[in-house]
């Protein structure tokens, strides 16, 4: 597995583009590859995204792209890691793969000293316990907020997309949507929950567990 670092904050749609001619691309014996990156801001919505789930754009791009999923925000301080895996080659179903790379998030937060992160039935991703009432990460809050988010796509069993961890960065602009499709779900990264961490310590990380996860 064949790991890039691009060079950031980098533009989205780019790189979504150099995603789809890779996966379009490749053969049965095309190394995968995982690319990690910041994006400069921008607000993408997966194909079953809807436009109501865009509150206040602002001045940010929207991008409509051909992940999975509903509406998110990319923007520095956030590790994108973008698999770029043949499945059907790892004999590996698309629910058991989204299923491995929520664990990957959940090892990484642990790895990191963060040990509440976990799924939330029915929203892909993964989220940490938030006291409602004060706004704030709370081990032992009354609600999720969501700390990382996944959209994946499948052609010829091989995926594209993946899966985005928020570290140290400006949350407001989740403020200008439904994160994912929920009103009203808190947005967190790791500073915010106490967790002092480079985008690139994280993005190690998860390196280091999506190999793990899926092979060297």
């Amino acid at each position: 597995m064949d790991v890039r670092w691009l060079s950031s904050p980098a533009p989205y749609r780019p790189i979504w583009e150099a995603m789809r001619e890779f996966t379009e691309a490749r053969t049965e014996t095309t190394p995968d590859e995982l690319w990690l990156v910041e994006h400069v801001p921008v607000y993408t919505l997966g194909q079953a995204g809807k436009p109501e789930h865009l509150l206040n754009p602002g001045g940010i791009e929207v991008v409509k792209c051909d992940r999975g999923g509903q509406v998110t925000y990319h923007g520095p301080g956030q590790v994108v890691a973008y698999c770029l895996l043949d499945l059907k080659r790892r004999g590996l179903f698309v629910k058991e793969y989204v299923e491995r790379l929520e664990d990957v998030i959940i090892g990484t937060l642990a790895d990191l000293g963060l040990e509440y992160g976990q799924r939330m039935a029915g929203a892909p991703g993964v989220y940490v316990p938030y006291d409602g009432q004060r706004g704030a990460y709370d081990p032992a809050g009354d609600q999720l907020a969501k700390i990382a988010a996944l959209g994946i796509k499948l052609r010829n069993g091989r995926s594209y997309h993946g899966l985005a961890l928020n570290v140290d960065m400006d949350l407001t602009p989740f403020g200008g949507i439904n994160p994912c499709g929920y009103e009203g779900l808190p947005t967190v990264d790791l500073r915010s929950c106490g967790i002092s961490c480079t985008v690139s310590e994280a993005g190690q990380r998860l390196v280091a567990r999506l190999q793990d996860a899926f092979g060297p």
